[in-house]
């Protein structure tokens, strides 16, 4: 069983920055992937970046060039940092992690992006 905990969310002006953390649990953190997704209103949920077992990372065409995924696997940590942000941005925000065997959801934090 894996449990996720995501923190850092808030309402923040356009071009300002955020750093969510997700803190997870589980005896093999090293070998998940992990990924943060997000969600805004009447929207499906759909992946931000990923980050896998050996570092690699994969990222939205829309968040390219501003956000960056980083992983703490001592502190079983997940980061997403986020700059540049635009009202677009707006959404649920929520932490991800794919097992060999299943995959586990935090409960989401919201991030606003408004003047």
């Amino acid at each position: 069983q894996v449990q996720l905990v995501e923190s850092g969310g808030g309402l923040v002006q356009p071009g300002g920055s955020l750093r969510l953390s997700c803190a997870a649990s589980g005896p093999f953190f090293s070998l998940y992937t992990m990924g943060w997704y997000r969600q805004a209103p009447g929207e499906q949920r759909e992946l931000v970046a990923d980050i896998r077992h050996d570092s690699s990372t994969n990222y939205a065409d829309s968040v390219k060039g501003r956000f960056t995924i980083s992983r703490d696997n001592a502190k079983k940590m997940v980061y997403l940092q986020m700059n540049s942000l635009k009202p677009e941005d707006t959404a649920v925000y929520y932490c991800n992690a794919l097992t060999s065997l299943n995959t586990y959801w935090g409960q989401g934090t919201q991030v606003t992006v408004s003047s």
